[in-house]
């Protein structure tokens, strides 16, 4: 089966609807899947939970999903870096389900293996634990957390060849592996595509049997937080 698309419009082709689930990788502006997050923008599909683990920068990344209002809920880790964001919570306009950063992480790992539930000591005597099973293991408490899938993983890799096998690029890597499992259908956009058996098997990070369709596209490397020392006088 062909996983390679023209574009990002045909790549998400009979894959949107209203209140879906959406997985999209990326730290910061890092490993972000810009171009599909872009896609769903223009599709115009409404009423999306998220799992991300921020939720881009103002009129970047999901900013932009923000920004039209099409995010009903975000299951994040960190949303610090966004105005509109913090507008939208505090006005009661979008829902947000927060996580400790590695329970995120384990949450989306344990999806894509098919664990239902784990237990973990982050959050215990916390409001993250609040509504939640805690069980008592040697002496110490534990919360129950809930593995997520999504209907829809995007996620960014730096290269694949024509099978999807990817890899990613040093701190990129960040979400997209483990997302790259827990999505119903994966979409994935890299900066190059190689012929298959040109890369080392050795170094693939994600194999090609969790990419279900594949694009090629022009990267926009923003930084998030610029900073630069003072010229001396």
């Amino acid at each position: 089966m062909r996983k390679i698309y023209a574009d990002v419009t045909s790549a998400l082709e009979g894959l949107t609807f209203d209140g879906m689930t959406v997985m999209s990788g990326g730290f910061g502006l890092c490993g972000i899947p810009e171009n599909l997050i872009a896609g769903l923008k223009a599709s115009g599909v409404k009423g999306l939970t998220v799992i991300s683990n921020n939720a881009g920068v103002d009129g970047f990344g999901l900013g932009q999903l923000l920004e039209t209002k099409q995010i009903a809920k975000m299951i994040s880790s960190y949303v610090g870096e966004n105005k509109e964001f913090e507008r939208q919570y505090l006005a009661g306009e979008l829902q947000l389900e927060f996580n400790p950063q590695g329970t995120l992480a384990e949450r989306i790992r344990a999806g894509g293996a098919g664990i239902p539930a784990f237990f973990t000591a982050t959050g215990v005597g916390t409001l993250v634990a609040e509504g939640k099973e805690v069980r008592n293991f040697d002496g110490r408490d534990y919360v129950m957390e809930t593995g997520l899938v999504a209907d829809l993983a995007i996620i960014k890799a730096w290269k694949a060849d024509e099978r999807g096998n990817l890899i990613f690029r040093k701190t990129a890597r960040n979400f997209n592996p483990m997302m790259a499992t827990a999505g119903k259908v994966t979409v994935v956009e890299v900066e190059e595509i190689v012929p298959t058996g040109s890369l080392d098997p050795d170094c693939i990070h994600t194999p090609g049997v969790y990419v279900d369709r594949l694009i090629q596209t022009v990267s926009e490397k923003r930084i998030e937080q610029r900073t630069v020392r003072q010229k001396e006088a």
